[in-house]
């Protein structure tokens, strides 16, 4: 049988090092790779490329996965920069583009489409959606994930994999705001932020997450996606 082939987007950093080099690299921590595999998948890792490619590239994908990283550029949802959000570069600014251009295609497509954290963000924004810049309580230490409970809205694509409330690894501190055109909340953390949006009547599978599912056990979100790019 075969795998469907996954997209996964990938971080492009000015500089990384490893054994004798320090160069650019295309980067993604291991966990995500490693839950699509988990999940039946065959994971393809996708770079930034030319916004203008990315129907192109995803004509040879059975489904893409848009994964977390730093903060989204506030101009792509018309908002003045909080201080305490990342500070857009061209690197960044590179990766914004070529992100919400292969979810406009997926979209275009109907191809099945799954957002982790910052990819569920920008999944929102390309519908039109804003986003809370600063938030407190779901990144408690620097580069340390925390856990907590979210609970799906019955009746979602998300309740239909994920039946119960269930307890995630999450690090993020920012959120979903106002909901993009024909984006529902189908998830919520106890203390009211959003921590899950689809879009019921896109035509396909298209889904994001804010919390880190690659960093757990529990494969049900990738494994949803995977069966739909089957």
């Amino acid at each position: 049988m075969t795998r469907p082939l996954i997209g996964i987007s990938t971080y492009l950093v000015d500089e990384a090092r490893w054994g004798q080099w320090q160069l650019p690299a295309a980067l993604l921590p291991a966990g995500y790779h490693r839950l699509a595999q988990r999940a039946g998948g065959l994971p393809a890792l996708l770079p930034p490329d030319d916004p203008a490619r990315a129907a192109e590239t995803l004509r040879r994908l059975d489904g893409l996965v848009v994964t977390g990283g730093p903060d989204l550029d506030p101009a792509r949802y018309g908002a003045p920069a909080d201080p305490r959000t990342d500070a857009p570069t061209a690197t960044s600014r590179a990766r914004d583009a070529w992100e919400l251009a292969l979810i406009d295609a997926a979209l275009a497509a109907e191809l099945p489409l799954l957002g982790i954290c910052r990819g569920a963000q920008l999944l929102n924004v390309a519908c039109g959606g804003t986003l809370r810049q600063h938030m407190e309580g779901h990144r408690e230490q620097p580069g340390v994930f925390g856990e907590h409970e979210v609970k799906p809205v019955p009746g979602t694509r998300l309740a239909a994999l994920l039946p119960e409330a269930v307890t995630v690894p999450a690090y993020h501190h920012q959120a979903v705001a106002e909901l993009g055109d024909g984006v529902i909340a189908s998830a919520y953390a106890a203390d009211g932020v959003v921590e899950a949006v689809e879009l019921p009547d896109a035509g396909g599978f298209a889904l994001g997450v804010q919390w880190h599912p690659e960093m757990g056990e529990d494969v049900r979100v990738m494994r949803g996606l995977v069966a739909a790019a089957g």
